[in-house]
């Protein structure tokens, strides 16, 4: 399993919205430019019920190993915010 320092975090966009709280997100990093991933929400999201739609900006950590699935870690309440800290 991958330690913290060796995750890695990108920015994107929720492109479609999949049952059991998984999305579909297509990256907006300049190395990852229209990838896209299956993302859960994070259990931090889950417990204070952050809602995710269709269009929002999201940070998604994920691991070296398996670059197709990831966690959406944070949302952002505007579309250039999403460098922000929590």
């Amino acid at each position: 399993m991958a330690k913290e320092e060796d995750k890695i975090q990108v920015e994107g966009v929720i492109v479609e919205a999949l049952p059991a709280t998984q999305f579909r997100v297509r990256l907006t990093e300049k190395d990852y430019h229209d990838h896209e991933v299956l993302a859960y929400l994070s259990g931090r999201m889950r417990k204070y019920y952050i809602r995710i739609l269709l269009g929002d900006h999201v940070r998604v950590e994920m691991s070296p190993y398996d670059l197709t699935r990831g966690r959406i870690v944070y949302r952002a309440k505007k579309p250039n915010e999403v460098g922000g800290e929590e």
